[in-house]
C-alpha cells in the first residue's frame, strides 16, 4: 500500500466535504485536525471545492487533501494542479483511472458491483470507493464479494458513528468516508469547535480504548503460582498457565519474572493496533519499536511504575 492510502488507513476516517464558500477551508481543516482526523476529500459539488482543495493544500500541509466527485478528466487535472492528493470518483472512469495510473496519482473509483471492482483490479488498484455504502448493501455485500474481489474498500454514504465499526472491524476496509462531521449548518455557522468534538467522538469509537488486563511483576515462578492461586481461589477465577506468566481469570496477569516496567503493566486492548499508534503517535507519544508483535506494542514511557501494552482486540 503507498504512503498515500497507508496514512489515509490509518486516519481511518475521511471526512467528505462539499465546502460553499473557500474562506472556511482552512479553519475546517484546522478543526478536523484538532479533533484528530487530519484529512479531507473535498468535493468538486461546489464551485468552491478547486479553491478550498488549493487553500488547505498550501496552508494546511499536515492535512491529507484530496477531491471528491471528480467527474471528468478536466476536473482531475484542476484538483491535481490545486495539490489534492488523491483522486475520488462517484463512479468508475475508465480514462480517469488510466491517467491517475499512468501519473502513479492515488485514484478511488466508486464501485459497488462485481463487475466494476474487477475493472479495477486489473487496472492495478489496491482500493476503491464503496459508494453509495448502505443504499448498496453494506458491510455484507462487501463481505460477500470479498473472498473473490482482492481489493480494499473505502465506504462512503450513509456511515455514522452507529455502524462505523460495522465496518472497521472488516479487515477489507482501509477507511471509512463520512460526512456527519461536516455537515453545512455547521461549516456555514463556523461552529468549528463542535465539529472537532464530533470527530473526537468519532475518533474515540474507532479505537475503542478498553481495559485489558494488568500484568504484575513478579520475583519467581514461584511467587507468581501463589499470587495467582491466591486469586483464583478468593474470587472464583480460572487458573491460567503459560509459558511467561500465569493469568487469575482474564483481568490480572502474573509474570514468572520481572519484565518491563517497575511493577509490571497495563494492558489496554484496542479495535485497532496500527490506528491507535498512529493516532496516539500524533499526541506526542512514542513507542518501544523492539516490542513490537503483530498485534501488540508498548509505549517507551511508564506510568505510575507500569508499563503501558498496547494489545488488538
Amino acid at each position: 500500500m503507498n504512503d498515500v492510502l497507508k496514512t489515509a488507513s490509518n486516519i481511518g476516517i475521511i471526512p467528505v466535504i462539499a465546502i460553499e464558500n473557500a474562506d472556511d477551508a482552512v479553519p475546517l481543516a484546522r478543526a478536523l485536525t484538532a479533533g484528530g482526523l487530519p484529512a479531507a476529500e473535498i468535493t468538486f459539488r461546489t464551485a468552491a471545492g478547486e479553491e478550498s482543495i488549493r487553500r488547505v493544500a498550501k496552508e494546511c500541509p499536515e492535512v491529507l487533501v484530496g477531491a471528491g466527485t471528480v467527474l471528468n478528466m478536466d476536473q482531475c487535472r484542476r484538483a491535481l494542479d490545486a495539490g489534492a492528493r488523491f483522486i475520488v470518483s462517484p463512479g468508475y472512469n475508465p480514462e480517469l483511472v488510466d491517467f491517475c495510473v499512468k501519473e502513479n496519482v492515488v485514484v478511488l473509483p466508486g464501485c459497488v458491483n462485481a463487475s466494476d471492482m474487477t475493472r479495477a483490479f486489473n487496472a492495478g488498484l489496491e482500493v476503491v470507493k464503496f459508494f453509495p455504502a448502505e443504499q448498496s448493501g453494506g458491510v455484507g455485500f462487501l463481505k460477500a464479494l470479498a473472498p473473490v474481489i482482492p481489493l480494499k474498500f473505502m465506504p462512503t454514504g450513509g456511515v455514522n458513528t452507529k455502524n462505523l465499526m460495522d465496518y472497521l472491524s472488516f479487515n477489507r476496509i482501509a477507511a471509512c468516508g463520512g460526512t456527519w462531521m461536516v455537515k453545512k449548518d455547521l461549516i456555514e455557522g463556523h461552529r468549528w469547535e463542535e465539529i472537532t468534538a464530533i470527530c473526537k467522538d468519532a475518533v474515540k469509537t474507532m479505537l475503542g480504548f478498553s481495559l485489558a488486563h494488568v500484568g504484575v511483576n513478579c520475583e519467581s515462578e514461584a511467587e507468581a503460582e501463589k499470587a495467582a492461586k491466591t486469586m483464583c481461589a478468593l474470587f472464583g477465577l480460572e487458573y491460567k498457565p503459560g509459558n511467561s506468566s500465569i493469568f487469575a481469570g482474564g483481568a490480572v496477569e502474573y509474570m514468572k519474572t520481572p519484565y518491563l516496567g517497575r511493577n509490571g503493566h497495563i494492558a489496554i486492548a484496542t479495535n485497532s493496533l496500527d490506528r491507535a499508534v498512529y493516532h496516539l503517535g500524533r499526541q506526542g507519544v512514542e513507542f518501544d519499536e523492539s516490542t513490537r508483535k503483530p498485534k501488540a506494542i508498548y509505549l517507551k514511557d511508564e506510568v505510575a511504575g507500569f508499563a503501558i501494552h498496547l494489545v488488538q482486540k
